[in-house]
């Protein structure tokens, strides 16, 4: 049977056909090995730490089996959440209820009748006795989305549950604070750590030239390298910009993967991701309250202010998730066409804390950079890949 492009290259789902094994930290062993190993740790919680868009979601799917896995989001997890009656609702077990015993007399033509309600709420140990005789591994997915109130509150939870035997994954993002799991006095020898490491090209690479080998298109070596660069360290974005690539090659009825159709699967991928707003927001800054910015030429023509220009220089090549602040400073002077007034790099440095400093008070998708200890960090490389491409649209 013909495989079709979306059941091999899927973004948004597990991977059956373009999964990509790889090695822990140089020591032979693979991903897979590791987890496995972590989770037959009794009394052991699991933290795994990464980059966005890295498949760490994948490689637990991959683990534990989809009929086995119970995700669930830090998000799901505010101050008047009840921890346990989340983890029972994700699994359709009735946490609290209400039982109703009726009872019914007759005597000659009389009929009497009363009822009793009693309302139950379900103990911890029985959800946990749930998911430890139904082989279910609990994966908080995405830790650092709940309040550092609410993680202090769950790992306390956490280490009374894995003590009983309860399997759990906790999925974060690094420059995070994930003090609450990694720096927890009471889990101190109760934890698995294991650190996701960015893609490698050559890891990324396997991707695109396992997929195109199922669907019998021809791709060159050449072309799959500037695929595994353009997808700046993510799988999940390189099954996007291969399964563009399909759609543009079916509706052209093409089999050759060229550099055109490369420039435009990459435009097209972008309409996928919506992420307008955060380019706006970071390019217009603060509220100037009246006063007047400096703006600076640049050498193609167009005149951005510092903020503006702190965003054209993320956008520039080579594409990078980590970039020091000298590296960043010089793409910046780079950019201007020329100046009378040098830039200084302090001024550079205070534009860019207060950008941290809008981000970090705004819903989780603007903050897709961070500014910490000196440079700057690409938290989303979705966010990067539109940046580079998708501005390009309109």
């Amino acid at each position: 049977m013909q495989l079709k492009a979306e059941n091999v290259f899927k973004p948004g789902a597990f991977p059956e056909y373009t999964y990509v094994s790889r090695n822990y930290e140089n020591t032979g062993i693979s991903y897979e090995l590791r987890l496995k190993q972590a989770l037959r740790t009794a009394g052991c919680l699991t933290s795994i730490i990464g980059p966005s868009k890295m498949g760490k979601t994948i490689l637990c799917e991959q683990v534990i089996g989809l009929d086995n896995i119970v995700e669930i989001s830090g998000a799901d997890f505010n101050e008047n959440v009840d921890f346990w009656a989340t983890i029972a609702a994700k699994v359709g077990l009735p946490y609290m209820g209400e039982i109703t015993t009726e009872r019914s007399a007759t005597e000659g033509n009389n009929k009497e009748s009363d009822s009793k309600s009693e309302k139950y709420v379900l103990s911890k140990d029985k959800v946990i006795q749930y998911y430890i005789e139904n082989e279910k591994v609990l994966v908080i997915d995405d830790f650092h989305y709940a309040s550092p109130e609410m993680q202090m509150k769950m790992a306390q939870q956490l280490k009374d549950a894995i003590r009983r035997e309860l399997k759990v994954v906790v999925v974060s993002l690094p420059h995070r604070a994930d003090d609450a799991i990694r720096q927890n006095a009471d889990l101190s020898g109760r934890l698995s750590l294991i650190n996701i490491e960015t893609w490698k090209e050559e890891d990324l690479k396997k991707i695109a030239l396992k997929g195109f080998d199922k669907l019998n298109i021809k791709i060159e070596n050449s072309i799959a390298e500037k695929l595994a660069v353009e997808c700046l360290t993510s799988p999940q974005l390189m099954q996007y910009i291969c399964l563009s690539i399909c759609t543009l090659l079916e509706d052209e009825e093409k089999q050759e993967i060229n550099d055109d159709i490369l420039q435009r699967a990459y435009k097209f991928t972008t309409m996928n991701f919506n992420y307008a707003d955060v380019v706006s927001v970071m390019s217009k800054g603060p509220n100037p309250r009246g006063q007047q910015r400096k703006h600076y030429q640049t050498i193609d023509g167009k005149e951005l202010d510092l903020y503006g220009l702190i965003v054209e220089s993320l956008a520039k090549n080579p594409p990078l998730m980590e970039i020091d602040f000298d590296t960043f400073y010089n793409r910046i002077i780079q950019l201007i066409k020329t100046t009378d007034t040098k830039l200084d790099k302090q001024t550079v440095k205070n534009h860019l804390n207060s950008l941290q400093g809008i981000l970090e008070g705004k819903e989780e998708i603007y903050r897709a950079i961070e500014w910490k200890d000196g440079t700057i960090y690409v938290l989303d490389p979705l966010f990067l890949f539109y940046l580079r491409w998708g501005r390009m649209n309109g």
